[in-house]
C-alpha cells in the first residue's frame, strides 16, 4: 500500500493535478459495504465450519471460493488504498483551497474504507481455514 502511495502521489506531483478526474465519494459506502459483508461471511462461514447447533454444513467449494474472494478483495484493497492515500497526501498541502480540501475528505474516507475493507477479508480469509483436529493438536512424544 505504501509503494502504491508514494507511486501515486508522484504522479500526481509530476503531472497538472487539475487534469485528474475528481474522486467519486461513492467509493466510502461501496467499500463499507463490501467489507461488511465480507465480515458477515467470515462470521457465519466460521460457526458454518464449526458446525455450532442450527447451521448448515457447508460446502467445500464455496468455502475455496469465499477464500479467493478474500485474498483478491485484499489485494485491491491494499492497491485502492494506496492510491487513495497518494491521493490524500497530494491533497493536504492544498486545504487551503475548497476542491482540494474536498478531494482530502473523500480519499482520507475512502482509504479508511479500504483498510476495513483488507481488515475484514484477512478475517474472511482466517475463517476459511479447517480447524485442526483434536488428535493434531497433541504433542507427540
Amino acid at each position: 500500500m505504501i509503494i502504491v502511495a508514494l507511486a501515486t502521489w508522484a504522479a500526481i506531483m509530476m503531472g497538472d493535478y487539475g487534469g485528474w478526474p475528481v474522486l467519486p465519494w461513492t467509493a466510502i459506502p461501496t467499500l463499507l459495504l463490501l467489507a461488511l459483508g465480507e465480515g458477515y461471511s467470515g462470521w457465519a462461514t466460521k460457526a458454518r465450519i464449526a458446525r455450532k447447533p442450527g447451521t448448515k454444513p457447508v460446502e467445500p467449494l464455496a468455502v475455496a471460493r469465499l477464500a479467493a474472494l478474500a485474498k483478491a478483495s485484499a489485494y485491491a484493497g491494499a492497491v485502492f488504498g494506496g492510491i487513495f492515500a497518494g491521493f490524500a497526501l497530494h491533497t493536504v498541502q492544498l486545504l487551503d483551497r475548497e476542491t482540494p480540501r474536498g478531494e482530502f475528505f473523500i480519499a482520507t474516507g475512502s482509504l479508511v474504507s479500504c483498510v476495513l475493507l483488507v481488515c475484514a477479508a484477512l478475517y474472511l480469509e482466517h475463517c476459511c481455514k479447517v480447524p485442526k483436529k483434536p488428535e493434531d493438536e497433541q504433542p507427540r512424544d
